[in-house]
């Protein structure tokens, strides 16, 4: 069934667990986000950037997600990641996401707070929730990319004024993790999390979560974390299994055959990640 975001997260905020957000691209990874979900019991967020959606359109997005969610036994809800343009969030609040990213990170706070402003004023009026971002998150993120150099740690001052200004429905806080591929072991700042939790009591989102050790992703959803996005680990299961197929079987032509396995690949690289973000058996009717 298709849910807004604020419905999932205020659940997982609620009853002290994570629901994962995993981005989407192609039918296959809707597919494998899905099944993941059917058999874990699991609430979950299909996601897609600004990059997904110029690859293949915000109309097929929008429409493959919504058939997968109208036929799902759990609460589904379909989200825009990274939004940084105002046209493209309007856009995706028309084809029916549920929940839209504004990331207005970059700018400075008053800046932030407008943007964001704005946006919520919209989206609400729509009954579609907003997720922000305040502090800013290292690595690439299709065409967003944030310098090592440039990264810091979210103020929970700064946090809890963006909120009380916006009335934004959850918010991206950067603690230690980065977009993309992980050159060294990422090293979460715990206290800031309880910290922000505490004079928030708001659902927390951590970007750049694949990668991140299992015993740092327990620790940060116990600290207060309820959205953890991944993209890099279901593109590298997805690389591997087309890789393995072809190397073994040069012969086979048949996209389905080939595309198969990594459907499976992914899916089981989801079940893991919900298991461990504490969704499982979380749905509710």
């Amino acid at each position: 069934m298709l849910v807004t975001g604020k419905q999932i997260l205020d659940h997982a905020h609620e009853n002290g667990y994570a629901v994962g957000a995993f981005n989407v691209n192609t039918m296959e990874q809707v597919q494998a986000i899905i099944n993941a979900a059917e058999e874990t019991k699991s609430p979950v967020i299909m996601q897609a950037s600004q990059g997904a959606l110029k690859y293949a359109g915000v109309e097929y997005i929008a429409a493959m997600a919504k058939v997968a969610a109208e036929n799902a036994s759990v609460p589904v809800a379909l989200h825009l990641d990274h939004g940084t343009d105002f046209k493209q969030i309007i856009k995706c609040v028309r084809y029916g996401f549920t929940s839209v990213m504004i990331d207005a990170s970059k700018h400075v706070l008053d800046k932030n707070i407008e943007i964001t402003k704005q946006i919520v004023d919209i989206a609400h009026a729509a009954g579609v929730s907003v997720e922000a971002e305040i502090g800013k998150i290292g690595g690439t993120e299709d065409d967003i990319t944030v310098e090592e150099k440039d990264a810091t740690y979210t103020d929970p001052e700064e946090a809890k004024k963006l909120v009380d200004e916006t009335g934004l429905d959850s918010l991206a806080i950067a603690v230690g993790t980065a977009h993309g591929p992980y050159k060294g072991e990422p090293k979460l700042d715990f206290e800031r999390i309880t910290t922000i939790k505490e004079k928030l009591n708001i659902p927390l989102v951590l970007h750049g979560s694949s990668g991140v050790p299992e015993s740092s992703i327990k620790e940060a959803v116990k600290r207060g974390i309820n959205k953890i996005n991944i993209d890099t680990d279901i593109r590298m299961s997805f690389n591997e299994a087309v890789r393995d197929f072809v190397n073994n079987d040069k012969d086979t032509y048949d996209p389905r055959k080939i595309l198969g396995p990594a459907r499976e690949a992914m899916k089981n690289i989801i079940i893991e990640k919900m298991t461990m973000f504490g969704s499982k058996d979380k749905a509710w009717k």
